[in-house]
């Protein structure tokens, strides 16, 4: 029997590059080897005001978009998270073995304070107990992630030791798969990815769209003109093309740039081609989906099933293991 392991997205909008290389493209390559649990994790998203009508439609989009991308529903099992009590039962117990300080220094929340300071609620303070529940609740033992979360992975581990100090033998401490395409920047080749920073490659973008961002993303500033010897290690562009391109490509860029001879726009062609082959098919795959929502809802609802299968048995061992028994089912 395969195991399982839990990773998820937050249904925040369009899905890009960025969630594709440090996600989305991990997750399909461990279904056969694993079965994982992959959340559409609404219950984050709520740590921020939001529009509770959007809210359906961006779950939908969330889950056409991953299927688009390669999740397969046979191996895979694709759920919300809000369609699974257990989550929210065992952050409440997780939070009982977390010390507030530990909480406050995790770098991500200062950031989130940063991004919402007419809006720090609870659920932001906490949302990294419900991400470790998230985890735990599958007994899961890697997480794929982007560098970004490692943190966040760590702190799963010290909630697990702890509970599993406290109460006994009962989660795994995960250990982190990370992702090659996670360190590639926005196409401001300063920052992540972010719809906020509008520095995004997007996963529905057009042909059209994908050739005008990449025309016009930056690459080594050091070089301002075609005849200029340029520095491969230090272009932002370079770096998709360390992920997009082939060995020969790579080479024939690299080299090309140093020497000058080739320029940044023959550069960025080449990369234009390999994202196009990518996003084409996700793009047009997605639309299908989304053309059929109720086939979508369907898929949801038998990951949510098979999900609260494994959740079950999870939270019948946390009942035992911390005594709130007496007098009811495991269920």
């Amino acid at each position: 029997m395969r195991k399982h392991f839990f990773s998820g997205i937050q249904p925040s909008g369009r899905l890009h590059i960025g969630n594709y290389l440090g996600a989305i493209k991990q997750w399909t390559g461990l279904q056969d080897q694993y079965e994982p649990v992959f959340g559409i994790v609404d219950y984050h998203a709520m740590t921020v005001r939001y529009d509770p009508g959007d809210m359906p439609g961006r779950v939908l989009d969330a889950a056409a978009s991953y299927l688009a991308a390669g999740l397969d529903p046979e191996r895979s099992i694709l759920m919300v998270q809000s369609h699974v009590h257990e989550h929210v039962e065992l952050a409440w117990i997780l939070n009982c073995v977390t010390p507030m300080g530990r909480l406050s220094r995790i770098p991500t929340f200062k950031e989130k304070v940063r991004q919402n300071p007419d809006n720090i609620n609870m659920g932001l303070f906490g949302y990294p107990v419900l991400m470790a529940a998230d985890i735990l609740l599958y007994k899961s033992e890697i997480v794929p992630v982007g560098e970004d979360q490692v943190p966040h992975l760590e702190f799963t581990r010290e909630v697990a030791r702890k509970f599993n100090s406290v109460f006994g033998e009962t989660f795994p401490e995960p250990a982190e798969v990370l992702s090659r395409g996670a360190k590639v920047l926005g196409l401001d080749g300063v920052n992540k990815m972010s719809k906020s920073l509008d520095n995004c490659l997007y996963l529905d973008d057009s042909d059209e769209e994908i050739a005008k961002k990449i025309s016009t993303a930056m690459t080594d500033p050091s070089r301002k003109r075609r005849n200029d010897p340029g520095n491969p290690d230090i272009c932002n562009i370079f770096s998709y093309h360390e992920v997009f391109s082939t060995p020969d490509e790579i080479e024939h860029c690299a080299n090309g740039c140093r020497t000058a001879e080739i320029g940044c726009l023959d550069c960025k062609r080449i990369l234009i081609a390999h994202l196009q082959d990518l996003v084409s098919p996700i793009r047009e795959k997605r639309v299908e989906l989304l053309s059929r929502p109720d086939d979508l809802v369907d898929v949801l609802r038998v990951g949510g099933t098979r999900a609260r299968s494994i959740a079950r048995a999870t939270m019948a061992e946390v009942r035992e293991r911390t005594g709130v028994t007496l007098g009811r089912d495991s269920a």
